[in-house]
C-alpha cells in the first residue's frame, strides 16, 4: 500500500514569528487529493521551504526537505516570481539542469513537458507577455521537467477567469495524468474539473481537519456542519435523531447534520438548554464555492 501523500501530526508551522499552522492532524487516503480551507503555511511546509516548528510532517512517506532533494515530489507554487524574459522552455530546461540532469535530458524532458501543457504555440515567448494561466502552466512544466514521482500545486485556479479556469484545469489533469496529485486551494468551484476528479477531499482550518471524503459526498451536505463546543456534545445526539439528524463527535469537536426542516438556530437554542456553548460553527462545505 502506498505511503500517505500527505500526513501530518500537531503539526505548527510558524509564519514571521507566529503560528499559522497550529495542532493540524490528517492523513490522505487517495492518490489523487484536494486539500481545503489550509493556509498557504501548509503547502510552504510540505514543499520544504517552510520550517516545521512542532509536530511531524511527511510527504509520500518522506519528511518534506528529502522528498524534495531526491525528485519524490515536485511542489508548483501560485504565482511565483519567473525570470521575465525567458520562455517555458527556457524555464523548464534550467529547472530541469538544476535538479541535476544533464544538458540534452535536460532539453528533451522541458520540450516534452512545454508540450504536455499545451504551450507549444507560446514556446518562444517571454513569460511576461502570456496570459497568467500561461506562466502558470510554465511553472508545471518546469516542476515536470525533474520527473517528481508526486507533484503538489498551489491554487492553480486562483483568481483566473472562468474561460481560462477551465482551459487551465484541463491542462493541469492532462499533464499530470495518473501521476499522484495533491492540489492546495484557499476553495474551489464544485465543478471544476480538477475537484470532479480528485478521489478525495480534505476540508481544513489552522488547526484541525474538518471533514475528508469524496468531492461528491462532502459538496452535497448542504445541511451538515462542523463545530467546536464547550459541554458535552452527546445530549444533542438524541434531539438530533429525532428530528431527523445525525451527529458524530470527538471531544469537543463535533460533525452534525440538521434534519430536514431544522435550523441554525434551533440547534443553539438546543445547545443552550443542554448547557454546550457553540464555539464555532462552519457549514461543511465552506470551501466549496
Amino acid at each position: 500500500m502506498p505511503e500517505p501523500l500527505l500526513r501530518c501530526s500537531d503539526l505548527r508551522v510558524d509564519v514571521d514569528g507566529a503560528p499559522a499552522l497550529d495542532g493540524l492532524t490528517l492523513e490522505t487516503n487517495a492518490q489523487h487529493v484536494v486539500v481545503l480551507g489550509a493556509p498557504r503555511a501548509l503547502f510552504e511546509a510540505a514543499s520544504g521551504v517552510r520550517r516545521v516548528a512542532r509536530g511531524s510532517l511527511h510527504v509520500a512517506g518522506a519528511s518534506p526537505g528529502e522528498a524534495v532533494a531526491s525528485l519524490l515530489v515536485g511542489a508548483c507554487p501560485c504565482d511565483e516570481p519567473l525570470p521575465p524574459t525567458w520562455t517555458a522552455v527556457e524555464l523548464a530546461t534550467w529547472t530541469s539542469r538544476l535538479a541535476g540532469f544533464p544538458k540534452g535530458e535536460a532539453t528533451a524532458l522541458a520540450r516534452a513537458s512545454v508540450d504536455r501543457l499545451e504551450l507549444r504555440e507560446l514556446a518562444s515567448r517571454p513569460l511576461q507577455t502570456v496570459p497568467p494561466q500561461a506562466r502558470r502552466a510554465a511553472s508545471l512544466a518546469a516542476v515536470l521537467a525533474t520527473s517528481p514521482r508526486v507533484v503538489f500545486v498551489e491554487d492553480p485556479l486562483r483568481d483566473l477567469s472562468d474561460e481560462a479556469s477551465r482551459w487551465y484545469a484541463r491542462v493541469v489533469l492532462k499533464a499530470l495524468g495518473d501521476t499522484p496529485w495533491v492540489v492546495f486551494a484557499s476553495r474551489m468551484s464544485l465543478s471544476s474539473p480538477i475537484l470532479l476528479h480528485a478521489e478525495e477531499a480534505v476540508l481544513t482550518s489552522s488547526s484541525r481537519a474538518l471533514a475528508q471524503g469524496p468531492p461528491a459526498e462532502l459538496a452535497v451536505a448542504e445541511r451538515a456542519y462542523v463545530a467546536r463546543v464547550h459541554g458535552d456534545p452527546a445530549s444533542l445526539a438524541e434531539w438530533l435523531a429525532e428530528r431527523g439528524g445525525s451527529m458524530e463527535h470527538d471531544g469537543a469537536r463535533v460533525q452534525l447534520r440538521l434534519g430536514p426542516n431544522q435550523t441554525t438556530a434551533e440547534l443553539l437554542g438546543a445547545c443552550a438548554e443542554r448547557d454546550v456553548t457553540v464555539v464555532e460553527l462552519l457549514p461543511l462545505s465552506r470551501a466549496l464555492a
